[in-house]
């Protein structure tokens, strides 16, 4: 049986403006309202989005997390095809308590930390992060892998809290170029709570995904599509269309997301 028709999950979306200090076209283009997010995912069979708003993480060193997080939680609460990650910056103490309670409702599904937009180095402020993460025992989506958010300094967290559940976002993306950050991120993590989304650009590549897997295993791997950022149609066709087997795809689609959330999407 073909996977095109397969209710996918997308663990990595956002909505909103994408607001980057020097404006131009690209603002236009890579944003997009809640409503437009989950109706342009539904086209391609995505019926779940999990999402964090631009506004907590833009512009970089400028968004509000503050005002972003509540607008996610009312979003979440209206729009039954998408879940909120909660964005925490570990110098704004108000996410926290923001996260404390927005954890318990059942709209929000995880945490989504940023340290390059937030401009914070994770190896430095990571231990807060963490520690409050395992006390909810979340799921943190984590972007990966900039100099701030190298998956070397996240997976030593990940070490030190079994109970958190890690995301590395963007296979294949790295600030150096080495497509190779999350594969080995996944790879040295010593409790197997550290897994990786395919919402890199470079998913693109041939076999990238295909060599993921083969590194990794299919239960590893998590389908994200950075929504509206990158259109989240050729993303859901690069899974569809990978030179992986109808089970390794429904791992990825969808099966892995409800075992990592435990129960939280519905």
């Amino acid at each position: 049986m073909s996977t095109t028709s397969l209710d996918a999950i997308d663990v990595h979306a956002h909505y909103g403006a994408y607001a980057r200090r020097e404006g131009g076209i690209v603002t236009e283009l890579m944003s997009a309202s809640a409503d437009e997010v989950v109706a342009r995912a539904a086209r391609f069979g995505i019926t779940l989005s999990i999402a964090s708003p631009l506004q907590a993480l833009l512009p970089r060193g400028g968004g509000d997390p503050v005002a972003g997080n509540l607008d996610a939680a009312a979003v979440a609460a209206r729009l039954p095809a998408l879940k909120q990650y909660v964005v925490l910056d570990p110098r704004v103490s108000e996410t926290f308590t923001q996260a404390d309670a927005m954890l318990r409702q059942p709209g929000c599904v995880g945490i989504k930390i940023h340290p390059e937009e937030h401009v914070y180095p994770v190896a430095q402020y990571g231990g807060p992060l963490f520690e409050f993460a395992a006390k909810h025992r979340a799921v943190v989506l984590a972007h990966t892998s900039e100099q701030n958010s190298l998956c070397t300094d996240l997976v030593p967290f990940a070490d030190r809290f079994p109970e958190v559940t890690l995301i590395l976002a963007h296979i294949g993306n790295g600030w150096d170029g080495d497509y190779g950050h999350q594969v080995r991120g996944v790879l040295a993590s010593r409790h197997g709570n550290v897994v990786a989304d395919t919402s890199s650009a470079r998913s693109m590549t041939p076999n990238l995904i295909e060599w993921a897997v083969r590194e990794v295993g299919a239960d590893r791997v998590l389908f994200g599509t950075d929504t509206p950022l990158y259109h989240c149609g050729v993303q859901r066709a690069r899974i569809d269309q990978a030179d992986l087997t109808d089970d390794q795809k429904r791992l990825i689609l969808r099966d892995n997301a409800l075992r990592i959330f435990r129960g939280k999407l519905g």
